[in-house]
């Protein structure tokens, strides 16, 4: 259970960098960055497992460069789901999805298996 609301809160604070640096990527309240975080999470548990499955031949010819398009796609549909958050335009959802991408990385890069934070330290 820690681990689903770190990676939630990991989640929203990538939307709200997206919307924040990316024009065309705007959440209206905190409610809407609360629901776009759970549709986006839903949205890449459920749906996008089966759009990398069935694109695989796509993805294998653009050495993996169509995963931006379907991360993109992913973006748009939580939007999508959820009023308040908008994402306008593809250009928008493709660098709004980079930089989600690049944000839920780098925080759940320090979070492990048991949903518990890890903190790396280097002893010289």
């Amino acid at each position: 259970m820690k681990g689903i609301v770190l990676r939630l809160l990991i989640n929203m604070l990538a939307i709200w960098i997206a919307a924040a640096v990316i024009p065309g990527i705007d959440t209206h309240s905190n409610a809407a960055l609360v629901w776009a975080a759970i549709a986006l999470g839903l949205v890449n548990a459920f749906i996008r497992p089966l759009l990398v499955v069935l694109t695989f031949p796509i993805t294998l010819l653009t050495l993996g460069l169509f995963l931006l398009i379907i991360n993109a796609a992913m973006l748009n549909l939580a939007a999508w789901f959820v009023d308040g958050f908008e994402v306008e335009g593809f250009f928008s959802s493709v660098f709004g999805a980079i930089v989600v991408s690049i944000v839920s990385w780098a925080g759940s890069a320090f979070i492990n298996d048991r949903g518990t934070y890890e903190v790396i330290e280097i002893r010289k």
